[in-house]
């Protein structure tokens, strides 16, 4: 661990505060016409989610904590449990489907992730920006509907519905994005 003024906390510093583990969020620095300048900070704590608003002055140190990032690959799931290997020790770890949240439908068997530990506890979990998946149904093309590029719906192998372009049909393997499941290219 390591000391920072206040005014050298920027978006994605972690830091211990209060006890706590905490992300910085937004930052805005603020001179006042009056008083010292100081760095307004919204964090997050890491692991009950709630939000903080403080202001650091730059005369303020904090502990900026550093993390941990280690390759996991994903074996399966069973229920609501999600197992990862450790993919330098072969030990295994289980992770709640609620705590890799929305990406855990991106999942598949074998896939590399990057798991962020702080004293050797998951905080967090990275997917690959992309992830390949097969279309299983899609709707038909309607024709003459608009000169302007247009959309369909369609069902992925893993169950989740995405707008793709007129020309994906069922079978075809598509390139998703992660982040927010949109639609990115016809896979190769």
């Amino acid at each position: 661990m390591s000391k920072i003024n206040g005014n050298e906390i920027r978006p994605g510093t972690m830091l211990q505060h209060e006890g706590a583990l905490w992300m910085a969020v937004k930052t805005q620095k603020v001179k006042p016409g009056k008083g010292g300048a100081y760095n307004q900070v919204e964090l997050k704590n890491v692991t009950t989610g709630t939000k903080l608003n403080q202001r650091f002055r730059s005369d303020e140190t904090v502990e900026e904590i550093y993390l941990d990032k280690k390759d996991f690959q994903f074996l399966f799931s069973s229920g609501d449990m999600l197992t990862f290997m450790d993919m330098e020790t072969y030990d295994q770890i289980e992770l709640s489907t609620e705590f890799v949240g929305d990406q855990a439908q991106f999942l598949q068997d074998g896939m590399k992730t990057l798991v962020q530990l702080y004293e050797g506890k998951p905080i967090g979990i990275a997917l690959p920006q992309q992830v390949t998946l097969e279309v299983t149904e899609a709707d038909p093309v309607l024709r003459g509907g608009t000169a302007a590029p247009s959309y369909k719906s369609a069902v992925l192998e893993n169950g989740m519905k995405i707008q793709v372009p007129p020309f994906i049909e069922a079978g075809t393997k598509v390139v998703v994005a992660t982040e927010d499941g949109s639609y990115v290219r016809r896979a190769e």
